[in-house]
């Protein structure tokens, strides 16, 4: 799969990037600003989204793609599962907290199987 993956703790993505994600195409941005620009120039398969982000929070992006009309399948991957709720309450399609990231490989398998529609 083709993942964006909007975290701004650099360490906590490069270590479950080589530990649970390595099989995907990754394109990891700590911003809103960021997670825009690749959004507006590469075709995800899917998005995981923390909350706390270094120019806004994971809410925002997640409310302003769906009021876009867009269906990509998003994650929230928040440690604090009220956050979590926060994410899933603007649109994310499921969540999995980072206590518990073992379970994203499960997750993105259960997405890689849906068929989705994406507006540019």
């Amino acid at each position: 799969m083709q993942i964006l993956y909007v975290e701004n703790h650099g360490v906590f993505a490069r270590i479950v990037t080589e530990k649970f994600l390595a099989a995907h195409e990754l394109v990891v941005v700590p911003t809103l600003s960021g997670a825009r620009a690749a959004l507006a120039r590469t075709l995800f398969d899917a998005i995981l989204v923390d909350f706390d982000l270094d120019d806004g929070t994971g809410f925002e992006l997640i409310v302003e793609l769906r009021a876009a009309g867009n269906k990509i399948p998003i994650v929230a991957v928040s440690a604090k599962k009220t956050l979590n709720r926060l994410l899933v309450a603007a649109g994310a399609t499921t969540a999995v907290s980072k206590l518990e990231f073992s379970k994203i490989g499960g997750v993105l398998d259960g997405l890689s199987g849906q068929t989705h529609e994406y507006l540019q």
